[in-house]
């Protein structure tokens, strides 16, 4: 399996410091990185040397929407502000391309709304789908991927759910277009990660997946399978289901931990899902999905206590 994880964890260290710091860490196989911040101590030169010497590779960039940005990206009344946004995309893509990587993820946290009558929903919408275009043109030979999010920092994300960026990535028409799905948003938002999962796989737009947990109501970004472990055991099983093979991103926040030992948790606590499926097998949980039965259902879980 391929493991990249949040640089961001490792504070008080540059991007090249912190390469050099994870490269010890049994499993892990790329990073992503965000853009401008990422870039702002250490040349993209810099950088590349430091993938190198590791044998880490560039999984892809995450352009990165800051102050400017605070009243919508890629939607924003201002066009000015909105031509800015995409050609922040456009800079990550061209980033991304020099690094090796293969995709630019999106995440449009300011683009959305607070109050009843602050948006003209149906024209944002509209602007957002004619940017979104216009980077996956530009970015043709790569992949862009969409991560929603529901609320945080808006308190109505404009793309909210896997229905919205499905909905998105249909009225854009791109081949390049898909979806990125994390898995402590979804909560968020009341899915059932794997639901999200298989309906976004069935059209093959799941681009990429970012591993955490949380209590539902926050983006707590906790140790992955910590909390919701059935969840957790059944995402890893639509994962291998549908052959994902791309990267899996620890979107994990160590506030209060150790962030190379959480990184080591994670990997160990993913291993130790993966292994559980393969214990039980993939045919066995299948069969057991097919008989559409709680009570069969809980062998599973059963299984995983011996």
């Amino acid at each position: 399996m391929k493991f990249a994880t949040r640089l961001n964890s490792f504070k008080n260290k540059s991007i090249v410091e912190t390469i050099d710091q994870i490269a010890s860490v049994q499993g892990l196989t790329h990073v992503d990185l965000n853009y401008p911040e990422h870039f702002q101590n250490n040349s993209v030169e810099e950088i590349k040397d430091a993938l190198k010497r590791n044998n880490i590779k560039l999984n892809g960039i995450a352009p990165r929407f800051r102050s400017q940005f605070i009243n919508g990206e890629l939607g924003n009344s201002d066009p000015v502000i909105a031509r800015k946004a995409i050609d922040l995309c456009k800079e990550s893509i061209d980033i991304c391309r020099e690094l090796g990587g293969s995709n630019i993820t999106i995440w449009l946290g300011y683009d959305g709304f607070d109050y009843a009558f602050q948006l003209n929903y149906a024209k944002v919408w509209k602007q957002v789908v004619k940017a979104i275009q216009e980077i996956c043109e530009y970015g043709h030979d790569i992949q862009v991927s969409i991560e929603y999010k529901p609320f945080q920092p808006r308190a109505y994300s404009l793309i909210s759910s896997y229905g919205d960026t499905l909905l998105m990535i249909n009225d854009a028409k791109c081949s390049n277009l898909g979806a990125t799905l994390d898995f402590c948003h979804m909560l968020m938002k009341a899915e059932n990660p794997s639901f999200g999962l298989s309906l976004v796989a069935e059209k093959n737009k799941l681009f990429g997946v970012h591993l955490n947990d949380g209590n539902k109501l926050n983006d707590d970004g906790l140790i992955v399978g910590s909390v919701n472990f059935a969840q957790s055991l059944e995402f890893i099983y639509y994962i291998k289901k549908y052959s994902y093979d791309a990267v899996v991103y620890f979107d994990t926040f160590p506030e209060r931990e150790d962030p190379l030992a959480e990184l080591k948790t994670n990997i160990a606590m993913y291993t130790k899902l993966n292994d559980l499926v393969d214990g039980i097998g993939m045919d066995k949980i299948q069969s057991i999905i097919d008989q559409n039965n709680a009570i069969a259902a809980q062998e599973i879980m059963l299984g995983c206590l011996k």
